[in-house]
């Protein structure tokens, strides 16, 4: 008897779909209060998962979804930092 591994799932802030945890990216507010791209996956503090696309991020900031996943008003230039990040 094989045993399946589940493989955990996360919700995009952005489209709403849920998905493998692996596809999306982590975006933290550290406890420091800043808000960085975690691309490891195991930053400590409060995270939101975002598809690695730039219209997932654009319609998070748009509707403030990201500011409500992460407990705190973000500024624009950190919109625009994320988008950045995303593009490389």
């Amino acid at each position: 008897m094989v045993i399946q591994k589940k493989t955990p799932q996360r919700l995009c802030v952005g489209c709403q779909e849920l998905k493998n945890k692996k596809e999306l990216l982590r975006v933290v507010r550290t406890p420091n209060d800043e808000i960085v791209l975690d691309v490891t996956g195991k930053k400590s503090g409060r995270g939101a998962y975002v598809c690695s696309n730039e219209h997932c991020l654009a319609k998070a900031f748009k509707e403030k979804r990201l500011e409500r996943a992460l407990k705190r008003v973000i500024d624009t230039q950190v919109y625009e930092q994320l988008s950045s990040e995303l593009g490389k």
